[in-house]
C-alpha cells in the first residue's frame, strides 16, 4: 500500500497494443478530468511500452496533464509481470491517489495484480464513479473527498457503492462505453515525463511471439441505431426479424443476455451489463423484458422504442414509445413502413 496523499493525482492506464490507444483508455480521460477538477488536482496517464511517445498529445487532447511514459524495447508487447510492475513502481514514486483501468481482457488482467502487489483494494467493472464524503457507521469517523465505486452487485439485482477510506490509491475498472468518450481539444498541451524502470530479467520470463487479432465484425458502440432482441423473439430463426429491422432503420443487432444464453446469436452482439454499453440514438428493445443487467447497458440511448407482448415489462418504464402486441406481427408491420417512407 503507497502513502495516502489526498493531493495526489488521478491517473489512468493509457492502454495501448501496437501503438494504438484503447478507446477505453480516452473514454477514461475525461471521467479522470472530471473527477479530478472536484478534487482540484492534475490528471496523469501512465504508458508503457516502446516507441509510443506519439500517443502522449492524443491523452493531452483528452484531458490528461501528465504523461508518464516508460519506454522500453521489453514492453512492446503487452505481458503481465513488466507491466505490472511499471505501474507498482510509479505508484511508488508518486502517490497517485486514484488509478482507473479499462474493464478489458488486459486491464482485467493487470489490475488485480497491481492491487495484490501494492496490497491496495480495486472495485471491479464500474458503472459510475464519484467523489464524495462518507463516515464510518461504528468510529463515527468522517472521510472527505473519496472515490465512490459504483457497480452492480448480487447478479445486478443491486447497485452497490464502495470506498477505500485506508488502502490508497483507490483503483477501479471500468467498462468500455461507460462513459462517453469527450470531443478532444487539440490546443491542450501536458507535461511529459519519461521514467527508466529496470526490469529484472526473471519478470521477462513470458515473450510473445505473434500476435493474432480477429477482426470485429459488430460495431455496436459506434452505431447510430440499434435493434436489440431477447429471449422474447423465440427461436434463432425468428431472430432473422431483429436483423430486418435493423437492416431496414440502418443499424446494427443487438440482444439480451436471454437471447445469446438461449443460442439465437452470438456474444458479440450482446448489449448490458455483461456486454457492451450503447449510447445510440435510437434503441429498438423487441421481446427484451428490461432486467436491470441489460438495461443498465442501454438506458443512455437518446430514445427508446419497445415492444413486448407483456404490458408489465420493465422496459416500458424507460422506452419513450412502448408497442405491447405480438412482435411476429408488429416488426414485419415496422420493416414495412421504414421501407416505404418517403425520401428527399
Amino acid at each position: 500500500m503507497t502513502k495516502k496523499n489526498p493531493q495526489g493525482e488521478v491517473w489512468i492506464f493509457a492502454e495501448q497494443q501496437d501503438g494504438k490507444l484503447n478507446d477505453v483508455a480516452l473514454e477514461l480521460c475525461g471521467k479522470a478530468r472530471a473527477l479530478a477538477d472536484v478534487l482540484g488536482v492534475k490528471v496523469g496517464a501512465v504508458l508503457p511500452g516502446y516507441q509510443v511517445a506519439g500517443l502522449a498529445p492524443a491523452l493531452f487532447a483528452h484531458g490528461v496533464d501528465r504523461v508518464y511514459l516508460v519506454d522500453d524495447p521489453n514492453l512492446r508487447r503487452f505481458t503481465s509481470a513488466p507491466y505490472a510492475f511499471v505501474m507498482e513502481k510509479l505508484i511508488d514514486k508518486y502517490a497517485p491517489q486514484i488509478v482507473l483501468y479499462g474493464a478489458t481482457p488486459l486491464g482485467r488482467d493487470f489490475g488485480p495484480r497491481v492491487a495484490s502487489a501494492i496490497r491496495a483494494g480495486l472495485t471491479a467493472d464500474c458503472v459510475e464513479l464519484e467523489i464524495g464524503d462518507v463516515v464510518d457507521a461504528k468510529t463515527k469517523e468522517e472521510y472527505k473527498n473519496l472515490l465512490y465505486q459504483i457497480r452492480p452487485a448480487f447478479g445486478g439485482n443491486i447497485v452497490a457503492t464502495i470506498v477505500n477510506p485506508e488502502r490508497w490509491p483507490q483503483m477501479a475498472t471500468v467498462r468500455e462505453g461507460v462513459f462517453p468518450k469527450q470531443e478532444p481539444d487539440a490546443s491542450r498541451s501536458g507535461e511529459l515525463v519519461e521514467e527508466k524502470i529496470a526490469l529484472d530479467p526473471s519478470l521477462l520470463c513470458v515473450e510473445v511471439l505473434e500476435r493474432m487479432v480477429e477482426e470485429k465484425t459488430v460495431d455496436l458502440k459506434g452505431a447510430r441505431i440499434v435493434v436489440s432482441g431477447g429471449a422474447g423473439v423465440g427461436s434463432k430463426e425468428n431472430f432473422q426479424l431483429i436483423r430486418d429491422l435493423a437492416d431496414a432503420l440502418g443499424g446494427a443487432v443487438g440482444a439480451s443476455r436471454a437471447a445469446v444464453n438461449c443460442g439465437y446469436i452470438g456474444a458479440e452482439h450482446l448489449v448490458g451489463q455483461t456486454g457492451v454499453t450503447v449510447r445510440p440514438a435510437l434503441y429498438v428493445a423487441v421481446g427484451i423484458s428490461g432486467a436491470i443487467q441489460h438495461i443498465a447497458g442501454m438506458q443512455d440511448s437518446a430514445k427508446i422504442i419497445a415492444i413486448n407482448s407483456d404490458p408489465n415489462a420493465p422496459i416500458f418504464s424507460i422506452a419513450r414509445y412502448g408497442i405491447v402486441g405480438d412482435l411476429n406481427q408488429i416488426v414485419p408491420w415496422f420493416i414495412k413502413a421504414v421501407k416505404e417512407r418517403p425520401t428527399e
